[in-house]
């Protein structure tokens, strides 16, 4: 398993970006495009409660060789929420709005990149949806869901969450979850200002749809790998345990052509915690397939 160090990458400033919004499935959704025009493609996904901001300080390590994007899901960030009586955010759904995003991009032959939940929609288009995509990165990602972890989101999405009367205040309290990263207070803020909006009663909250949560799915995603013939990264945090040996081996039973690679000094939210160590493991990969 390689393992990355940080380097000289490590400069804690976010990417500049330009914002699109492109209807997906009666909803519009919005992209952060950090360029490069006119080079292949490269589409990030976020995880859950979060968005493309978690992005920010790694896209200019891509930007050289991709044009790469990231999305806010349906749902999340500044991207509409489905006001339906029975809102859809299953995983099939948001890999179907990754086909729609896709194919109005004209993406082909593009890299994917699926962080925490992202990486399951990852999985589900990679698996459903073969012929655009050229190779798929999947970071710190549980593979493997269980009853108690589908119990603790059906349990969020059913209270209400917290709401403070400033952005200061949102910003004071914010925290990532799961706990447990280390990423410098620069960064910190920033996912902290980027994460949260005033609503219609003056009250600041996250930009999430609770009703995310109760979409949660007990999916058995160890078949979809069976499917997956693309050249594909398990990234993992140093200080993670979502993708463990035992995960790993089932994966490469299925897929021999998966790699597995460690970012050192990161927990969970690898693109906060180590910047530079997350470029320096994806770009060994993606040197690789060029």
């Amino acid at each position: 398993m390689m393992s990355a160090q940080p380097n000289a990458l490590s400069a804690l400033k976010p990417a500049p970006y330009t914002e699109h919004y492109i209807e997906i499935a009666g909803l519009k959704l919005r992209l952060q495009d950090y360029g490069t025009t006119g080079r292949p493609a490269l589409l990030c996904l976020h995880g859950g409660a979060a968005n493309a901001h978690w992005y920010d300080f790694v896209a200019q390590g891509f930007t050289g060789d991709y044009h790469v994007r990231a999305v806010d899901l349906r749902g999340h960030g500044d991207s509409q929420w489905d006001n339906s009586p029975a809102p859809d955010y299953a995983y099939k759904r948001h890999a179907a709005d990754v086909n729609e995003l896709a194919q109005k991009l004209d993406l082909r032959d593009f890299v994917l990149i699926g962080h925490s939940m992202g990486g399951m929609i990852g999985s589900v288009y990679s698996a459903t949806y073969p012929g655009r995509v050229k190779a798929f990165m999947l970071v710190d990602t549980t593979i493997k869901m269980t009853p108690e972890r589908i119990a603790g989101f059906s349990a969020i999405s059913n209270r209400e969450g917290r709401h403070y009367a400033s952005q200061d205040e949102f910003i004071a309290a914010y925290k990532v979850h799961p706990g447990g990263s280390t990423a410098a207070p620069e960064i910190h803020r920033h996912i902290a200002q980027s994460s949260g909006r005033q609503f219609d009663d003056g009250r600041w909250r996250h930009k999430v749809d609770r009703k995310v949560y109760g979409n949660r799915e007990m999916v058995d995603s160890f078949p979809l790998w069976n499917k997956i013939k693309i050249p594909t990264l398990l990234m993992k945090g140093e200080r993670s345990q979502r993708i463990d040996p035992v995960t790993v081996a089932d994966v490469k039973s299925r897929a021999p052509q998966v790699e597995v690679a460690e970012v050192a000094n990161a927990d969970h939210h690898i693109t906060l915690d180590n910047p530079a160590g997350f470029i320096q493991v994806a770009r060994a990969f993606l040197d690789k397939i060029k």
